[in-house]
């Protein structure tokens, strides 16, 4: 037992040193002796666990699987209240792409050297939009937004998250003055105000019927 978590700490010790250097310099830019050195580990030891710089790569990049969480957030704290629901996805969101903000710019830069992967990573915000379209869906049966496209609504709100998201992803922040939170806050406002608006032409005309 004690034998596998200290295999186990080195092959995370390792992982974390790919990634931190990995995402500043390239994945080009970087030895496996100096990932190896970086984790105070020898790179034999590098070998030992991943074999290649390659699958170090790759196995640090499964770790960017966010719909399993967002996922929960649907299936357990939905209140079928626009601004609520809204808000919390959107921040749930933001927490988890910040938090992998390493991996994220490892994949957007070196994902080339991995065949397949990038179709295996935008299986996520595939899904997100399936989940967002459902549920856009749902409150539209529910009566609670107006005359719905729901597709283009849920393509719509998760691209202004993305958009936030990838504007700062390098920079930390290319606009003074205005933080995430407050982006936030508006993108919400604006998007129930759009959806609760008094019945559409459309609407009032599928209500005379």
């Amino acid at each position: 037992m004690i034998m596998r978590q200290i295999k186990q700490g080195s092959a995370e010790k390792l992982l974390r040193a790919a990634i931190d250097l990995i995402s500043e310099r390239g994945y080009h830019g970087v030895t496996t002796q100096e990932i190896a050195s970086s984790a105070e580990l020898s790179e034999k030891t590098l070998f030992r666990h991943f074999g290649s710089k390659q699958n170090l790569l790759e196995t640090a990049l499964e770790r960017f699987q966010y719909a399993e969480e967002m996922r929960v957030l649907f299936d357990e704290q939905i209140v079928w209240e626009l601004e609520i629901d809204l808000l919390a996805i959107s921040k749930k969101y933001h927490a988890i792409m910040n938090r992998d903000r390493k991996l994220i710019m490892i994949a957007l830069k070196d994902e080339v050297h991995i065949p397949g992967f990038k179709e295996r990573r935008l299986q996520h915000p595939r899904q997100l939009l399936t989940f967002l379209t459902d549920y856009f869906i749902a409150m539209s049966e529910k009566g609670k937004i107006a005359c719905p496209n729901p597709i283009m609504q849920a393509f719509t709100f998760m691209m202004a998250q993305y958009g936030a998201f990838m504007n700062d992803l390098e920079a930390g922040t290319n606009y003074s003055g205005i933080s995430l939170d407050e982006f936030i806050q508006e993108n919400v406002k604006i998007f129930v105000r759009s959806l609760t608006l008094p019945a559409t032409p459309c609407e009032k005309e599928l209500q005379t019927r």
